[in-house]
């Protein structure tokens, strides 16, 4: 495979996963206006275990699958790559039936333990998607293994495509009924999702079958493998990614647990502490989100541009990249972080306009909180994406496993507390992903030998969003006498971006090669550098 074709391969699946991101972001907003916080508490309740099973199913094989199928077709060995195939779907088909099943059959018991059993139809809704999920995945990696993106990035996004649309057309349909039955109505687009995303799999596999069958009959060479063999190699490749992308579901799960139970110790009712944990989870979170729409594109740009440079031994370019990589976290990072702490409550207010305005008061305190997250958490992800493109990848893993234990203490010590109760597991998410960042930066510093300038590194950034945080609060109390709170705050995000971009430029903040890791920047630096407003 070519490195542009590699490349074209990667930004297909980037533009896929960025479409998919928007839209799922996007989703849980009509979605919290339609259900309130008590339904997103139901809502959001059943998915952190969904998430568990779903890594265990799913992500390490698909990627054992392509690494398999890739290594034996550049051998010529096409026969032997589809049983690498045909092995491993059989195996997930199993996967997701007891998954599924688990699930299904203990539903009940699952929800009692967590503390909401009016999530059940929530958790029951997702079991055919833990069915259906791993099939889905099977192919993905096969394709990816061929060296074909363009099949997993078609089924990605009509995935959440359909997902989103069934999702809230249930939800509306099934309001009537309750809210526990419209929350499993919008569990139950997740299912839907997965079953067009598997049957999309598989009409685009039929289609190429021919064309499987003719590379079968002129595979040039074939070594004959034992199925004991496959499974041994898959499950060498997959456990270790699976341990790796299994570590944030579980400490979610756990802490979905904690936080309702201890919020029921303090004196809220099961209903009232599903609410408190659908606004921290269902409201809040999901603005916390957004901004990884950009900082996953980033991660995904620096992982081959640092692995390229490490496979040439390009020590100075590796500490460059790493530089740039560092400083564009933070200007993305600072500002999301700052505006989101500046304007909570008028930010949740105009997307969450239907619900009551205690509760719209309440998940404003809770974003005000959880928004210095954003900082860290853009880190922890653009650093880990430096250890991975180094070749360090169960680093990041051991860090964020680290601060996850931390999290689970603290939420179970804060949440606990009157005073504090729900914004204890805000804090202990900033706490995490702080000491995940302190602990990756300290790796990436050990292994890249990179020395950060404080200046251009952080004092220049901050300058910069300290600028626009002090225009934004002060223009939206000003405007607020004059206009309406929505068209106010609208006004403030736009006035704040417009002030934050030419103040990065003022203070010199941001350079034409940090314009490289962002899709389209080098047109926009020769933009901005006609205008003399980008140094070199």
């Amino acid at each position: 495979m070519s490195r542009n074709d590699f490349l074209k391969g990667a930004a297909i699946l980037g533009i896929a996963g960025i479409c998919v991101k928007v839209l799922g972001a996007f989703y849980r907003i009509p979605l919290g206006n339609i259900i309130g916080d008590e339904g997103m508490g139901y809502y959001q309740a059943s998915y952190p275990l969904y998430n568990l099973m779903f890594a265990i199913s799913t992500s390490g094989i698909p990627l054992a699958i392509a690494k398999l199928v890739s290594e034996k077709r550049a051998l010529g060995d096409y026969k032997g790559a589809q049983k690498v195939f045909q092995v491993s779907f059989l195996g997930l088909i199993l996967g997701g039936i007891l998954t599924s099943l688990i699930v299904f059959f203990n539903a009940s018991f699952i929800v009692e333990k967590i503390g909401s059993t009016n999530a059940y139809y929530s958790m029951i809704a997702l079991t055919p998607a833990l069915l259906f999920v791993p099939i889905m995945s099977a192919f993905r990696g096969y394709f990816q293994g061929r060296q074909t993106m363009v099949p997993t990035a078609i089924s990605q996004v009509l995935e959440q495509l359909f997902r989103v649309v069934s999702g809230l057309s249930l939800t509306i349909i099934l309001l009537k009924k309750g809210l526990p039955m419209a929350a499993g109505g919008a569990s139950f687009g997740a299912s839907v999702g997965a079953v067009i995303g598997t049957f999309t799999m598989i009409v685009i596999y039929f289609k190429k079958r021919k064309f499987i069958k003719v590379e079968l009959d002129s595979s040039s060479y074939y070594k004959k493998e034992k199925i004991s063999n496959i499974i041994k190699r898959i499950l060498s490749i997959a456990i270790p990614i699976t341990i790796g992308a299994s570590v944030v579901p579980l400490l979610n799960t756990i802490d979905v647990m904690i936080v309702i139970r201890r919020l029921q110790t303090i004196g809220f009712s099961e209903a009232e502490a599903t609410s408190l944990y659908g606004q921290l989870s269902g409201f809040a979170q999901t603005l916390i989100n957004f901004p990884q729409v950009f900082s996953v594109a980033l991660a995904m740009s620096l992982v081959p541009a640092v692995s390229a440079s490490s496979a040439k031994k390009s020590y100075s370019q590796i500490k460059s990249i790493t530089k740039s990589g560092v400083r564009v976290t933070l200007l993305m990072g600072l500002p999301a972080a700052l505006g989101l702490y500046t304007l909570a409550t008028p930010i949740i207010k105009l997307l969450y306009f239907s619900n009551p305005l205690e509760v719209q008061e309440s998940a404003g305190a809770i974003l005000k909180i959880l928004s210095f997250s954003v900082i860290f958490l853009t880190l922890v992800q653009s650093l880990t994406a430096i250890l991975q493109g180094l070749g360090k990848p169960l680093i990041p893993v051991r860090n964020l496993f680290i601060g996850g234990l931390i999290k689970v203490i603290l939420t179970y010590i804060l949440t606990g507390i009157e005073s504090i109760g729900i914004k204890g597991a805000a804090i202990s998410t900033i706490v995490a992903y702080l000491i995940a960042s302190i602990l990756n930066l300290i790796e990436v510093r050990r292994h890249t030998k990179t020395h950060f300038s404080f200046i251009n590194i952080f004092v220049k950034p901050v300058i910069s969003v300290s600028i626009m945080t002090i225009i934004v609060k002060y223009s939206h109390n000003y405007l607020s006498y004059y206009l309406t709170s929505k068209v106010t705050t609208i006004i403030s995000v736009l006035l704040g971006g417009i002030i934050y971009g030419l103040s990065l430029l003022i203070t010199g903040a941001v350079t034409e090669n940090d314009f490289k890791l962002i899709p389209a920047g080098k047109k926009i630096s020769k933009i901005l550098k006609s205008f003399g407003l980008l140094k070199g």
